[in-house]
């Protein structure tokens, strides 16, 4: 946890015992003014802001949603084909990524969204190599992942 987090919740048990209200709204309340004072004084502390961190993990947990729900139809789309006329194929993917706790986080997103597989991570950890259901563009496919996931998950961590 940062610093300003920690902060922030004290500053919410404090609220809470000053106003002699032992109860989460009293907290919610306190946690509320802290964040705000935080906002305020954030020049003088020398991390950054951490609701932006908050904020991209919003975005990022719409962003799984929203991709499982376009996968999720793209698959049913499939499923409902009189013909079967897909391209199966495992991809080699580059990875920005370095932690490995990055690499496990992208690896399952892939591998939840339905129609993708993370079947291996190189060893030098370099790439992911992912087994799609449908590979019209193995470019488009890359980018797609890189500008979505692995975009995302860089925002929350850096």
């Amino acid at each position: 946890m940062t610093f300003q987090l920690i902060l922030n919740l004290l500053i919410g048990v404090i609220w809470m015992f000053l106003s002699e209200s032992y109860s989460f709204a009293s907290f919610l309340v306190g946690f509320v003014i802290g964040a705000a004072l935080l906002f305020l004084l954030n020049r003088f502390i020398p991390d950054s802001y951490y609701f932006k961190q908050v904020k991209a993990i919003g975005y990022l947990i719409f962003l799984f949603i929203k991709e499982l729900i376009m996968a999720n139809l793209e698959v049913l789309k499939w499923v409902y084909k009189p013909k079967l006329d897909f391209q199966p194929g495992i991809i080699a993917l580059p990875i920005d990524v370095k932690k490995n706790w990055e690499i496990t986080l992208l690896a399952n997103l892939i591998t939840l969204t339905p129609g993708t597989l993370s079947v291996d991570v190189s060893r030098d950890q370099r790439y992911i190599y992912i087994h799609a259901i449908d590979l019209p563009d193995v470019n488009q496919t890359i980018v797609g992942i890189k500008d979505t996931f692995e975009k995302a998950i860089r925002e929350v961590t850096r």
